[in-house]
């Protein structure tokens, strides 16, 4: 490879994210402006874009070597809700001029080790300075056979819903991270703080739930609220049992000694578990598929006439959510 100044652009693209990218030969070693990606024939790509600030998305001091991970993770998860199988990514880091030494070294092994995981690879990106905030972009690509992906639109009154694995540990992550969560045992807040910044894409599962499911989404912005975003595309209502879903137990052991977290639960961002909808019909064919991927899923409600989400607390009324989950601005 060429040889580049020490520390410009092309020296760190050359150093640490060049290698990222040799599985996949249409990303030329990362020496041109663009790459391509050939399709299997018969299918098409699912595309998706997250961005990721300090200060916004996670804290500046968080470690490297799990920040391009959970961005990565977060795109996986969307490309898992509409069924597809990644492929590859494209990246782009504005970097403040006070990264610590080693920082891109630990950030680029991360994601060696996400790329191994899931099967996707590095094809290119950009990379600039920033004034001061560590900002990351990333655009995933994965694969699905044409006309099939799985839409937020296609739930229908008397579907089921279920989630995978557990919900409201991010949530709960965050204000470990802050600080704000006590009288629960150390080893449960470092449970917690992992899941927060360390989410798990279910993207053996997603790639299961064709032809089985009716809609799907991934869990960003909260149970409630992203629920809420398929009744809305799908023009119907939800209503779901508080006892049903399912809690870790670092975040039972939370809600318990912490009046009035569960609404957290409810309501907070970045688990990114899948939510999924379907007939009654593919209900044991859906806890197959989940066996069979090594994950929990869990049915929590129906599906139902009418608009929003409805909460069934413990006491069999309803709760009053007042704020469904995050919202960017």
């Amino acid at each position: 490879m060429p040889d580049h100044p020490p520390g410009t652009e092309f020296d760190l693209i050359l150093r640490y994210f060049a290698p990222l990218s040799t599985a996949e030969a249409g990303a030329y070693a990362l020496l041109d402006d663009a790459a391509s990606l050939a399709v299997s024939p018969g299918h098409e790509l699912v595309i998706t874009k997250d961005m990721m600030a300090a200060g916004v998305h996670f804290f500046s001091h968080d470690p490297p070597q799990t920040l391009g991970r959970k961005i990565l993770r977060a795109n996986l998860s969307d490309l898992a809700a509409m069924g597809a199988t990644p492929r590859a990514y494209a990246m782009g880091l504005a970097l403040p001029g006070d990264l610590a030494p080693g920082w891109l070294e630990d950030f680029a092994a991360g994601l060696a080790e996400d790329q191994a995981q899931f099967g996707v690879t590095l094809i290119g990106g950009d990379t600039i300075r920033a004034p001061d905030t560590l900002t990351l972009s990333l655009t995933a690509f994965g694969e699905i056979l044409a006309g099939s992906a799985l839409r937020r639109s296609g739930a229908r009154p008397g579907d089921g819903i279920y989630v995978s694995g557990t919900i409201g540990d991010a949530a709960l992550g965050l204000l470990v991270a802050k600080e704000q969560l006590d009288g629960i045992a150390t080893a449960d807040k470092e449970a917690l703080l992992a899941r927060y910044r360390l989410p798990e894409p279910r993207t053996e599962l997603g790639s299961r739930l064709i032809g089985v499911a009716s809609a799907a989404i991934d869990i960003s912005d909260g149970l409630v609220a992203d629920l809420g975003h398929v009744c809305a595309a799908s023009e119907v209502g939800a209503r779901i049992e508080a006892n049903s879903i399912p809690l870790s137990g670092a975040a039972e052991a939370a809600c318990r000694t912490t009046t009035n977290l569960f609404t957290n639960v409810l309501t907070g961002g970045d688990d990114y578990e899948l939510l999924v909808c379907a007939p009654p019909s593919g209900d044991e064919r859906l806890l197959q598929m989940a066996s069979a991927a090594q994950t929990q899923l869990r049915r929590i409600g129906t599906i139902m006439e009418g608009a929003g989400v409805r909460v069934i607390g413990p006491d069999g009324d309803e709760m009053n959510i007042k704020r469904g989950g995050y919202t960017h601005f």
